[in-house]
């Protein structure tokens, strides 16, 4: 297990302004925090029935995380998101959709979420073996010109047949087509719910006036409108919240300045809950999924040439903002180049993973 010596390491010159921010906007008092007894205490008094109770301690019951409160998800559903081969290439033992749950096992995730296909095509295998999350809608990105639009690729009951613990889907928030999707995944969770399966929203922002092209910024990430995104996930009841990390902030501002009839904020997000400091900015989210009465996992990002420096700082700030955990997927399935050797693979995609859940098992990192 890595200590706090080598997670400081890998911080480097962010490790003192990460592990010593003490005066965070929104005090860690209001908040309900990561706790071993999670299910009872968040969902104890809510209306999801005995079924969902259960499924929803499996997912926070196993792995290396579990009774810990923390998440530690693998997520491959990037061959229809970014297609197989953009995904698969550089090392294509993850083409094999069973090398894609033998790596969230040997990686001691709480689950591994993916398609229909890949999970239903070994469910006799592995879906009593570790909790199954189905993502059921994707954005196919085949269609020219591109169209950015999640579309439902089966049913919640096909999800429930083949054994899984939770669903999961994607709303484009901000997107002309968010209506639709907002009534289409309300209803799968509903339908989920009835079924006894949890629910996973990826509360994702997509509209091209939150970009700022002249000042470089884009503001699909700022954490007022991610906040925003959140708020509206857990009002359709979402169990857990997936959201990007907060780069930024002041996105309502942005498009107001365009647009005065665009949405609704208060000075007040910007000068008493929110600062400049990443943990206050993640605070943000997690103070919209109703002060972190539902969970709020980060992803994990895209990988790279520091992809352990890069996950260790998302989850330090995940967790010292009160969040619980990580959904990483690229980072731990393109570790390596394309040798074929899975054994090598599975290895160093498990050390990518085994590095975040360390953070989440470090007693010496808190919230702040």
């Amino acid at each position: 297990m890595s200590d706090i010596n080598e997670i400081t390491k890998l911080l480097g010159t962010d490790a003192d302004n990460l592990l010593n921010f003490k005066n965070p906007k929104i005090s860690k008092d209001l908040l309900h925090l990561p706790h071993k007894d999670w299910v009872v205490r968040a969902f104890g008094d809510s209306d999801r029935n005995p079924r969902v109770l259960v499924n929803l301690q499996r997912l926070y019951g196993t792995g290396r995380l579990k009774n810990s409160g923390y998440l530690s998800i693998l997520p491959v559903d990037q061959g229809i998101e970014h297609s197989g081969g953009a995904s698969f290439a550089r090392n294509q033992v993850f083409f094999d959709s069973e090398n894609i749950i033998k790596l969230a096992i040997e990686g001691g995730c709480n689950a591994v979420c993916s398609t229909f296909g890949v999970l239903g095509s070994v469910a006799r295998k592995y879906a009593h073996k570790i909790p199954f999350m189905v993502k059921i809608n994707h954005n196919q990105l085949l269609s020219y010109p591109s169209v950015f639009d999640e579309v439902l690729f089966g049913t919640v009951k096909q999800a429930y047949d083949m054994g899984a613990a939770a669903i999961g889907a994607t709303i484009y928030f901000g997107s002309p087509e968010s209506n639709r999707q907002i009534q289409e995944v309300s209803k799968a969770f509903a339908l989920a719910h009835e079924y006894g399966l949890a629910t996973v929203l990826w509360c994702y922002l997509r509209n091209p006036a939150f970009n700022d092209k002249e000042g470089k910024k884009d503001y699909h990430v700022s954490a007022d409108l991610t906040g925003q995104a959140n708020h509206l996930g857990v009002t359709i009841q979402a169990d857990i919240i997936k959201q990007k990390l907060p780069e930024n902030n002041g996105g309502y501002l942005y498009v107001q300045s365009k647009d005065k009839s665009f949405g609704k904020t208060d000075k007040r997000v910007y000068s008493e809950l929110t600062s400049d400091h990443p943990i206050d900015l993640a605070r943000y989210q997690v103070a919209n999924c109703y002060l972190g009465r539902f969970g709020l996992i980060n992803s994990g990002g895209a990988s790279g040439d520091n992809d352990f420096a890069e996950a260790v700082k998302t989850a330090v700030v995940n967790k010292r903002a009160g969040g619980q955990g990580l959904i990483s997927g690229r980072k731990a399935f393109q570790r390596l180049p394309a040798d074929g050797d899975i054994n090598k693979a599975i290895d160093e995609g498990a050390k990518l993973l085994n590095t975040i859940q360390d953070v989440y098992l470090n007693k010496d990192i808190t919230i702040a």
